[in-house]
Formats: C-alpha cells, sequence, structure tokens
C-alpha cells in the first residue's frame, strides 16, 4: 500500500489504527458475540446505532468495542464511586512525616554526600543503566494552544520549547558522563508518554527538530491508555453514534502503559536498572539527576521521590507523607487546619509536613518488572466533569451545562502504599533550582509562562554570580536576567569562563566565548 493511500485511509479512519489494514465490517456472530457481552454487562445500548453506521464506521465501533471490557469498566466504577474505606476508618487514620532514615535533603546535606551521589549517579548513567520517562500527554488548553504542552515557548530569548530544554539537559548529562570516564556515545533512553491527541503532533514535533540532538533511536514515544467515560447513572457514553466517548486514564496509566508498548521491553534490552520520571510541564526539572539517581540506588530502593518544602500551611500541594505506616500522598483537601498547620517538633520554625509532592520520581527497574503483580490494585479515581454525548433515545448530540458523567483516572502515587518503608525514601531539593510548574495562562501571576521564564532567568542569573560573574540589567524596571542554557550548564557547572565578565541582560549564555 503506497503511503499517500494509507494516508487517505487514516484519514477517513478506514485502516486499523495498529497496522494500517483496511478494517472490515464484523461478521454475524461477532457481533452477536459483541452485543451478547455488552448487554451482559448492562451497556448494550452502545450497539444502538450500530444498523445506521457505514461499513467503515461499523467497523470501527467494533474494533473500539472489543478493545474494552464492559464488566471490568463496571466493576472499577462501582469501586471508584464507593470506596472501602468508610469515613470512621479516615478519622482513625495515623498521619506523620517520613522518619529522616529515609528522608534526605538538599538544603541541609552535607556537601560530602552530595557530591558523593552526583558521582555514583553519573556512573551509573556511563554505565547505561540509567533512562528517563517523561509524562506528556497533556496539551496547553489552559495556556491557549492545542498543540502538546511540550511544545510551548516559555519566552525565553532563546524562544526554545519544553521539549527542548529538557532533551538538552539529557545531553548534557550524557556529555558529563563522557567526560568523567573517558567514553564516547553514552545514551540515556527517553521514553515520551503521551496522550491520543497528542502522539503525532509530539512525533512531528520530535521530527521536525531532529529530536533536538539525541539519537533518533533512543527517543521513544508511546501513548497512555484510554477509558470510556460513564454517565452518572453508570453508562457508558457515546461521543458519536459510532464511537463510545474516552479519556485519558491519568499519570497512574504510565504502569500499564509501560507493559502495553514497547518500552519496558526496550529497557530489558537495553539493561536498565534505574529509571527517572516526571512530569514534562516543570521548566526546572533537573532530568536525569545524577544527585538522585545515585541518592536513590545508594538507599537501594524501588521508588524515591522529590519534594520541595512547602511554602506556609495554606499552600495547596500534595504531601508525602506517613499514613498508617505506609508512605503515601495526601492531598491539601484531606488534612484539616490543625494537622496542616503543625510545627516541627525537632525543628520549630518548619511545618511538621511540608514535603510537598511534584511528581518527580524514582523507580528501580525490577520494581517496573513487577507491574502485572500490582498494577490491578491500584484504585481509580473520579472526576466529575461535563461530557458531550449523544442521547440514545432521540440520537441527538447533548452539550451539558452541568456535570453529566464521571471520567476515571489513576495517579501515579497510588502505587507508594504497596511499598515497605525501607523500599521507599524522599529527597527534598530546592524550589528555586527545581520545581516551576507551567498550569495557568499567561498573566495568571502564578505558575504561568511568566513566571516559569522569570525562574530560568533568575536561575541563569544566580549561576552566573556564583561563577564571579556580573549581571546587569538594561532596565531597572524590567524583571530580567540571563538564560543559561543546558548545552554549557546542567547545573551551574562549567561556568569558570564568565569570571569578571559583565552580562547585558536579557541574554542567553548558549555557546562558551
Amino acid at each position: 500500500m503506497s503511503a499517500a493511500v494509507k494516508d487517505m485511509m487514516d484519514m477517513l479512519h478506514l485502516s486499523s489504527k495498529d497496522d494500517g489494514v483496511p478494517l472490515k465490517e464484523p461478521t454475524e456472530q461477532e457481533l452477536k458475540d459483541l452485543r451478547e457481552r455488552y448487554t451482559k454487562a448492562d451497556q448494550g445500548h452502545v450497539l444502538t446505532f450500530y444498523d445506521e453506521l457505514s461499513t467503515a464506521e461499523k467497523a470501527r465501533l467494533y474494533e473500539q468495542l472489543s478493545s474494552i471490557d464492559p464488566e471490568h469498566i463496571n466493576k472499577i466504577t462501582q469501586k471508584a464511586l464507593h470506596p472501602t474505606e468508610s469515613p470512621g476508618e479516615d478519622k482513625d487514620r495515623k498521619l506523620e512525616p517520613l522518619p529522616e532514615s529515609a528522608t534526605a535533603s538538599i538544603l541541609d546535606s552535607e556537601q560530602t554526600d552530595i557530591e558523593k551521589w552526583y558521582s555514583s549517579g553519573l556512573d551509573l548513567v556511563a554505565e547505561g543503566k540509567v533512562a528517563v520517562v517523561l509524562m506528556a500527554g497533556g496539551q496547553g488548553t489552559r495556556l491557549g494552544s492545542s498543540a502538546p504542552k511540550g511544545c510551548f515557548n516559555i519566552g525565553l530569548p532563546s524562544e526554545k520549547s519544553l521539549f527542548q530544554i529538557q532533551a538538552e539537559r539529557i545531553w548534557k548529562i550524557q556529555q558529563l558522563a563522557e567526560k568523567k570516564h573517558g567514553k564516547k556515545n553514552i545514551t540515556i533512553p527517553w521514553y515520551v508518554m503521551t496522550s491520543g491527541p497528542t502522539r503525532a503532533p509530539t512525533e512531528k514535533f520530535f521530527e521536525e527538530h531532529n529530536y533536538f540532538g539525541l539519537g533518533k533511536d533512543d527517543v521513544v514515544i508511546f501513548e497512555q491508555g484510554v477509558l470510556p467515560c460513564i454517565s452518572n447513572e453508570g453508562k457508558i457514553l457515546l461521543e458519536s453514534k459510532s464511537k463510545v466517548a474516552v479519556a485519558p486514564d491519568g499519570n497512574g496509566g504510565i504502569y500499564q502503559a509501560l507493559i502495553t508498548s514497547v518500552v519496558r521491553t526496550d529497557m530489558r534490552k537495553r539493561a536498565i536498572e534505574h529509571v527517572h520520571a516526571y512530569c514534562v510541564d516543570n521548566c526546572l526539572v533537573k532530568v536525569a539527576d545524577p544527585v538522585f539517581i545515585g541518592f536513590a540506588a545508594s538507599k537501594d530502593v524501588d521508588i524515591a521521590t522529590k519534594v520541595v518544602r512547602k511554602r506556609n500551611a495554606k499552600e495547596s500541594v500534595g504531601l508525602i507523607i506517613l499514613k498508617n505506616g505506609k508512605p503515601d500522598v495526601v492531598e491539601y483537601s484531606e488534612i484539616d487546619s490543625d494537622t496542616a498547620e503543625a510545627k516541627d517538633r525537632n525543628h520549630p520554625e518548619l511545618l511538621k509536613f511540608r514535603a510537598a509532592n511534584i511528581v518527580n520520581h524514582y523507580y528501580s527497574f525490577r520494581f517496573l518488572d513487577t507491574i502485572e503483580e500490582w498494577a490491578d490494585q491500584l484504585p481509580h479515581h473520579v472526576a466529575r466533569k461535563k461530557i458531550p454525548f449523544v442521547d440514545t433515545e432521540k440520537g441527538e448530540t447533548i452539550k451539558p451545562d452541568e456535570p453529566n458523567g464521571i471520567k476515571l483516572e489513576q495517579f501515579v502515587f497510588d502505587v507508594f502504599p504497596m511499598l515497605e518503608l525501607d523500599k521507599f525514601a524522599c529527597m527534598e531539593v530546592k524550589r528555586e533550582d527545581e520545581f516551576s510548574p507551567l498550569k495557568n495562562a499567561k498573566g495568571t501571576g502564578e505558575d504561568d509562562p511568566d513566571t516559569s521564564r522569570k525562574d530560568i532567568l533568575t536561575q541563569g542569573t544566580r549561576w552566573i554570580k556564583a561563577a564571579g560573574g556580573t549581571v546587569v540589567s538594561e532596565s531597572e524596571i524590567d524583571e530580567t536576567g540571563v538564560e543559561v542554557s543546558p548545552l554549557i550548564s546542567y547545573g551551574g557547572e562549567g561556568l569558570d569562563f564568565l569570571k569578571d565578565k559583565t552580562i547585558k541582560a536579557p541574554a542567553v549564555i548558549e555557546i562558551e566565548k
């Protein structure tokens, strides 16, 4: 089949998503079996309009419905709507900070420990044992863009996208490992998890930018799963007469996606042992951070997580805690004001519960190699949404004014309580160095493109001053700074050439001169 014909068939939805083979209408027996399966699950309405559909639409709907287990959907929906934990049990829960044995802090660790973790982490990179998984399924809708969020330009002098910034940090770590060990061609494979709507534009963006200097074979783009949208009455909703309404299964879908895609197999083939996973919207993320990798590996844990210090008792962030003796995450809305405002007995100037979750995690590969053993134990959470749907009685598309259904999702941290405490660790890092999320539209004033841009430029200015350079601004009014390219420095190192030099901001340091 020619590429032109295949593209046309894809556009018309006449080919299989997997291999481009033209879809065929199911046989009578196949349709009968499918109808019985859905009727038994009390979800037979999804085939209401089947006889009205074209051959291609029948084939597409059959393929989609065949990939869904309606009994399983009923089961997880009921569990999500009616969690087993009762209100009484929730009151009896015991919350404590993680013990010191499971934690470390960049803010007050000995410099010798940090250097030791960095060195051992870089050694693991050089040995080819480190991989990175990026959770990049979101679109920039809140930012006024329909493109994947990783394509977004936050307004830096270089006009680099989030994808490019993060790719260049991977490249730099590879270079630092090569320099330390005198080796060539050290690689850190980058596994980029997209959603259905973002996969094709993400692949195109990487191709157009030549994978930002990384090897094409070392960038693997894969897709997280989806789950049907459910009405308030527990019925699977139809987006159109020939398509079930679906939504991504949350960042916790990463675990299923690792095994249903080629990713885990590829990791095994490469003999990966240590995996860094993070979200695309953090412009300051230290991708494949040797300090973090070295810290987690030294403690021989299966999961480690980075946190930043909570700004104040009212900051709306999830917290890494010990819940009933198990590592867990508690959301801001789940704790009362007394708990939120409690002070640390040993450090009265600090909050007792201050470890803010930033979705920045380490996994041992041996743990990811056991996903099948525990994935079905992860809970699903309910997000009540306004979901457009087809009325199966009238055949009309309805756009509701109020939430009419739920989307089911899993959270990446739901796996934490499955670990024994000695297999979990937490590292506190400096917020100004490692966490600046992009959540809101420009002009919001918090977690928006302006704050992301400012945080990178302010960081660059700090690095230059620490190296003995001087930064002056063209304007005393404008909040400006200097962008230091990851190609030059990963974490402030290698800037000695700027000693005694004056840099006029705004500026970008892209090459050593």
